[in-house]
């Protein structure tokens, strides 16, 4: 039974495999690839870091790692270091300037033509991104199986590979997926070490931890979670023939452990983690001037809110044997700060800096199938019923017990990431919420199958409800971007909703060059947003346009972007205010004629 689980695993994962190298195929760059490209790009080729400093550089570089062969065998042409853009002050719009040069603007592909051997940027650098996403499904397949057997982990990948969110962001250049993988990792490393604790398991706990704060600066949020798990477990969780107030013995050590001797097992897996983030970030500062790294952390971090964690940084950064570190902190420092500011977004006909405490809720419930909230109810149902840890009155000591630390653990997590997701003020997308899913799944399949005998009538139900969303993601191919489930207007009228990441990233612009070219339209003009180059697609086709020019004239094409639409024509909340010559009214009304793919909306006046 074994091996055949292993089969069905892999034809799972094949499938999915196909679903995005097929769906990503003619997609034009996202609004995040054209920088994280350039930046993994530079970052190998010429180990200098001052590119998208706010993103660790293990994903982008990963993703780099083909372009790298790609240049070293003459098939990438660039002159990035002697570029203008390469040293303004500007940081920000120096990694744009870089990415839009590389893919756009050096005489480079940027994307898959016929011919094979040609050096087609995006494909290349989205492909490491895709195998990654297939590395995390089969080592999250192989870990619930080993814990609970075939079933749960075949129906655990079962809900990955069908998730529209994972088809759409495993695709991309981007560090979303990347970071789901992190958490994962950086999780069950930890209950690896609760299980031995010993100097070993630490050990691999910092490695798999140095290498996780590598991918994002959100991964930091695992710290509280380890002093959370461990405290829950060393304290709370001892099983009933361990009562004991004493914690259980060290494996191996023959000694009480207590929590001083669990945080300094923690201290020391820091600080592997740290010396492998000093050895990466040592790369990253290896041809980057010193001279240009203390002007750019000034430059980014001026004004910043906490002034001594700036100043820390500036320290850092002026002694060279510290800059590596530097770097890093001057990251986590911009990001907090974006963290804590917000972004400004559209979310169901308003936009704010704000955010929204239902942001995230909603948009998880919409952008999912609805066939697994179906089985998320059934489960739930089945859990409540015959849970053998629900007590009266309720014990939590007998849910920790009998519920097992993986399962306490997961739901630890998912609780901690969403209550602070949700006090989050930074509402750019559901894939920022990513990281609970894979660990949802786990859960929904164990509650459906382990510890009970499964009935006919509920794998009955299970299989149905498999039909309907496999066929559901067939249906759905190639915008998984885009899709939204009927209880968010689907496909079609999604970014009433939310757009952005969430529907319209400029994913479709090569969309609209092939509708151009079909219908022999000689100029269409255009409001685009995402990462694609007009000019680079549709040549001297194109007229960039706007609200505020008025309605283009009689007879000629009009092409918008979702994005810039509905953000543009929403009700501004707090200090956001549209202007009425930016809000489309010239648009109300119409009936556009045509769509380039789902994102772009085209008009004929």
């Amino acid at each position: 039974m074994n091996k055949y689980a292993n089969i069905l695993a892999v034809l799972m994962l094949a499938a999915m495999l196909g679903l995005m190298v097929g769906s990503s195929w003619n997609d034009s760059a996202t609004f995040d690839e054209v920088a994280h490209i350039g930046a993994g790009y530079t970052y190998l080729k010429y180990k200098d870091g001052r590119l998208n400093p706010e993103h660790p550089p293990l994903l982008k570089s990963l993703a780099a790692l083909p372009l790298l062969l790609l240049s070293a065998s003459g098939r990438i042409k660039e002159n990035i270091t002697a570029q203008p853009f390469w040293t303004i002050e500007n940081v920000n719009d120096r990694q744009w300037a870089t990415g839009n040069y590389l893919l756009y603007e050096a005489g480079n592909d940027a994307d898959p033509p016929a011919n094979w051997r040609a050096g087609q940027i995006l494909f290349w650098a989205r492909l490491p991104m895709i195998l990654l996403t297939i590395i995390f499904s089969w080592i999250l397949f192989l870990w619930v199986k080993n814990r609970y057997g075939n079933g749960v982990g075949l129906l655990t990948l079962f809900f990955f590979v069908t998730s529209p969110t994972f088809l759409a962001h495993g695709r991309y250049v981007t560090t979303d997926t990347g970071a789901a993988f992190g958490f994962f990792l950086g999780i069950i490393f930890f209950l690896k070490f609760l299980e031995k604790r010993n100097l070993k398991s630490a050990l691999w706990l910092g490695v798999a931890l140095g290498l996780v704060l590598l991918s994002k600066f959100s991964l930091v949020l695992l710290l509280p979670i380890y002093l959370i798990l461990g405290f829950f477990w060393l304290f709370l969780g001892r099983g009933e023939n361990n009562p004991s107030p004493q914690p259980p013995p060290l494996r191996g050590g023959g000694k009480g452990v207590g929590l001083l001797q669990f945080l300094s097992a923690l201290i020391f897996s820091g600080l592997i983690a740290l010396a492998l983030i000093y050895t990466a970030y040592a790369w990253q500062i290896w041809n980057y001037p010193h001279d240009q790294q203390i002007k750019d952390a000034r430059y980014i971090l001026a004004g910043y809110q906490y002034q001594s964690w700036a100043k820390l940084d500036f320290w850092l950064t002026e002694h060279k044997p510290t800059r590596p570190l530097g770097l890093y902190l001057q990251g986590f420092l911009m990001v907090a700060r974006r963290t804590a500011g917000g972004n400004t977004a559209y979310f169901m006909g308003e936009v704010s800096s704000k955010g929204w405490w239902s942001y995230f809720p909603t948009l998880a419930l919409t952008k999912e199938q609805l066939g697994f909230y179906i089985l998320v109810i059934l489960a739930l149902f089945l859990g409540l019923k015959s849970a053998p840890y629900i007590t009266s009155p309720p014990n939590p000591l007998s849910f920790v017990r009998r519920g097992g630390k993986e399962v306490s653990s997961a739901i630890i997590f998912i609780v901690f990431y969403w209550v602070s997701s949700i006090l989050n003020p930074l509402n750019i997308g559901v894939r920022h919420v990513l990281p609970t899913f894979p660990f949802l799944y786990f859960l929904v399949a164990k509650s459906l199958i382990s510890g009970r005998p499964t009935s006919y009538g509920r794998r009955t139900s299970i299989y149905l409800i498999g039909v309907w969303m496999i066929a559901e993601i067939i249906i759905a191919f190639p915008y998984y971007l885009s899709y939204y489930n009927a209880l968010g207007g689907g496909l079609q009228n999604g970014y009433k909703i939310a757009t952005d990441s969430n529907y319209d990233w400029g994913q479709d612009l090569k969309r609209l060059r092939d509708y151009v070219e079909k219908n022999n339209i000689a100029k269409i003009n255009l409001d685009y947003f995402g990462g694609g180059s007009p000019k680079y697609y549709l040549g001297e086709k194109y007229k960039s346009w706007w609200s505020s020019k008025g309605a283009p004239p009689a007879g000629s094409y009009f092409a918008v972007s979702l994005n810039s639409l509905t953000g543009n024509q929403a009700k501004g909340i707090g200090d956001i205010t549209i202007k009425p010559e930016d809000a489309y009214q010239w648009l109300r009304g119409k009936i556009p004629i045509a769509r380039a793919g789902i994102s772009i909306l085209i008009f004929k006046f």
